[in-house]
């Protein structure tokens, strides 16, 4: 017996009986060798890791377009969060930690530049429309390792796919992540609002503080612990109900006060133009999309805008600024 097998083993023995376990997974569109040392969804978080895509989200934003300041959240550290309040769900739950993490970790690799108003604009020009959880399986599936994907399992692809609140997950450790998603976005978000001056803690609706907590740490471990009281040894992953209505309301209202305000929003318009003007100027320029794109065209017959959507929003906001400088704004002539 290798070590993958002997933790496979652990699994069978260890793990809760609603959990998802590496040995029974729907496998991969293309078989592959086992590796003889880590199960598939260990394996799949690590090729997430390891991604260009992955590293990318650094540059990202969250909510605040291109910020300058070192303590506000990127897409890249939102994920790292999500990944850690879902990990400690899955853990206290007798749940696969592995399938876990390699959902979380992959959640938001197709998202765009400037964050969800990227994804609005992209939608908007698009015919066929755009949506980051959609673009992060095509990601995984499609455009990584130059048109060959990451080959995933079917339970990471499924649960990445499904993490948006209309999504349903096909496993337990998916339900996990879309939940884990919300109460860290909601949360850290709340932390980064503070920092900007947007209003004070105290600012905040009292009718869900009361139930949730009166800080970031106190709410993040009220719904933990909710979510886990609530769901253990059960074949579901649920919230109580006033703890669920508290989160939904405060959701609400941070998208009255903050998500939707003037001040993420100060430079949406700008970012959106920018897109807009990538996006047309690839269209009719093709031949400056780099190889690997060509690739997706010429060899997999992939539609000219939807690869050139795939390359756009495959930029982080500080190359897409580049990009859109170098391409339209002109130089001073220089004497050499």
């Amino acid at each position: 017996m290798n070590i993958r097998e002997s933790t496979e083993s652990w699994e069978a023995e260890a793990l809760s009986p609603h959990a998802s376990l590496s040995s029974n997974s729907r496998g991969r569109e293309r078989e592959e060798e086992p590796c003889d040392i880590r199960p598939v969804y260990q394996r799949d978080r690590d090729r997430i890791i390891h991604c260009k895509t992955f590293r990318r989200l650094k540059h990202k934003t969250q909510v605040f377009l291109a910020p300058e300041g070192d303590h506000y959240r990127t897409r890249l550290t939102h994920t790292l969060e999500v990944s850690q309040i879902a990990r400690t769900i899955a853990r206290a739950l007798r749940m696969n930690e592995d399938l876990t993490e390699a959902i979380a970790l992959g959640h938001d690799l197709g998202h765009t530049p400037f964050g969800h108003s990227g994804e609005a604009v992209l939608n908007k020009i698009c015919s066929e429309g755009f949506a980051h959880y959609r673009q992060s399986v095509r990601v995984v599936e499609v455009l990584e390792k130059d048109g060959r994907g990451l080959n995933l399992t079917w339970e990471v692809r499924d649960g990445i796919l499904n993490h948006r609140t209309s999504g349903s997950p096909s496993t337990l450790e998916g339900k996990i992540v879309r939940l884990s998603d919300k109460i860290a976005y909601i949360n850290h978000d709340i932390d980064d609002a503070i920092r900007a001056r947007m209003f004070v803690e105290e600012d905040l609706p009292e009718c869900y503080t009361e139930v949730l907590g009166h800080s970031v740490r106190e709410r993040l471990n009220n719904l933990i612990h909710d979510i886990i009281r609530n769901s253990y040894e059960k074949p579901e992953i649920i919230m109580s109900p006033h703890m669920e209505e508290a989160m939904q309301g405060l959701r609400t209202w941070m998208f009255e006060n903050v998500y939707r305000s003037d001040v993420p929003k100060a430079e949406e318009g700008k970012a959106q133009h920018l897109i807009v003007m990538l996006f047309n100027y690839y269209m009719e320029h093709t031949d400056k999309l780099p190889a690997e794109y060509h690739y997706l065209m010429d060899v997999r017959h992939e539609n000219r805008e939807r690869v050139v959507c795939d390359y756009i929003a495959g930029m982080s906001d500080s190359y897409a600024i580049d990009k859109f400088e170098e391409l339209f704004v002109p130089k001073a002539w220089k004497d050499i």
